[in-house]
């Protein structure tokens, strides 16, 4: 059988990789791209290691970016996120991956997809168009290459690199959002009862992705667990993902916690928190209890992050700057910036909040993130109907 070559770049963005496409060289049909790259990736495996593909068995490795440029006259590029379940026979488009949105700019650049200064920083407008929000990348650029070596170390990504600015714009859900408000249930705290657990005190957010806070005493944890600790308890995996999917029934986003569990794996996501606590990172770091405001831990597509999502960096960083909040109860107050630790160090992030007529609005969520450009070319997978 002849294999399609498919022109791809494989990139790093943050702590996650995926594999990156010209929206032109996909089929536009959305079943028979879906299929497509489920292929490249090496989905649906039921040994769960994917490699017949290009995943890399995580949840962080198992992702999927189609570029376009952008009608929009306030944006350069449209980018769609793809999250490639490694078991399943889906591709869930319900959300956007905001590690690998730092690679979105360097992406559209390196393909001449916007014009930009050869020296300084270049300043890349992105629509991100799973969840309808804008997103300002600030790129660094030398001698018209983008800059990727640098100084600039994060926490769960093993080499120093440049470091990419990123502004995610009004980053809070809205009345025409998918799942409604940035509060979609109009609380800022709910108790919920959830089958086979109990009731649950959560925040229910929507800011950079749908997500769920709780702290960590409510799954009987710290909050200072690694991915190891965790990700091989099937009861407390079960019990997550029962909080995860009753929940997304009442933040609008599924008609049952059945159908949530089967169909919509990406979003929201589910994250626990606790006050600062001195733990050993994944790597054997030390970090400190005086280093960090909280600790906090997010789940992804069924298993515990190994660092922290960047879309869960966003919703944080948002719920840490408005009152009432889990985050900023967890905080003893709120803040406009923070930084936490997670399994493989610690993040910094901060966000803009203001309350208008008695609403809270967020105008930009900041945080930093590094990006390479790791292989270029085609990539081969079998036709597929």
């Amino acid at each position: 059988m002849t294999q399609l070559r498919v022109p791809a770049v494989y990139m790093r963005g943050g702590t996650s990789k995926g594999v990156f496409f010209h929206a032109g060289d996909l089929p536009a049909d959305p079943g028979q791209r879906d299929r497509l790259l489920l292929r490249v990736i090496g989905s649906p495996d039921p040994y769960g290691k994917q490699i017949d593909g290009m995943g890399g068995a995580s949840s962080s490795t198992s992702k999927v970016v189609i570029i376009a440029t952008s009608a929009r006259d306030d944006a350069d590029v449209d980018y769609y996120f793809g999250a490639v379940d490694i078991e399943k026979p889906v591709v869930d488009w319900s959300g956007n991956c905001g590690n690998l949105t730092a690679a979105v700019g360097p992406f559209a650049i390196s393909e001449g997809l916007v014009s930009v200064p050869p020296d300084g920083i270049a300043v890349v407008r992105i629509w991100q168009a799973n969840i309808s929000k804008m997103i300002v990348a600030r790129v660094p650029m030398k001698d018209g290459e983008v800059m990727e070596e640098g100084d600039f170390e994060l926490d769960g990504v093993t080499f120093p690199a440049a470091e990419i600015k990123i502004e995610f714009m009004e980053p809070g859900g809205d009345a025409d959002d998918e799942g409604g408000a940035m509060f979609p249930t109009g609380n800022k705290l709910d108790v919920i009862d959830v089958p086979g657990v109990g009731p649950v005190e959560m925040t229910m957010i929507n800011a950079g992705n749908p997500a769920i806070f709780i702290d960590a005493a409510t799954l009987g944890l710290t909050g200072t667990e690694l991915q190891k600790d965790v990700s091989g308890n099937a009861d407390l995996l079960k019990k997550a993902e029962a909080i995860r999917a009753h929940a997304a029934v009442a933040m609008g986003l599924g008609a049952s916690a059945e159908e949530v569990s089967r169909t919509r794996l990406h979003t929201p996501k589910l994250a626990f928190f606790a006050k600062p606590a001195s733990y050993t990172a994944s790597n054997g770091k030390a970090v400190g209890q005086d280093q960090i405001d909280i600790v906090a831990r997010i789940f992804s597509m069924g298993a515990l992050h190994h660092a922290m999502t960047g879309t869960g960096a966003v919703a944080i960083a948002v719920g840490a700057a408005i009152p009432g909040t889990l985050v900023s109860r967890v905080l003893g107050g709120s803040q406009t910036s923070i930084r936490f630790g997670h399994p493989s160090g610690t993040l910094a992030v901060g966000a803009e909040a203001k309350e208008v007529e008695g609403e809270w609005v967020v105008t930009k969520a900041i945080m930093s993130r590094t990006a390479r450009r790791l292989m270029e070319g085609v990539v081969r997978v079998p036709a597929v109907g």
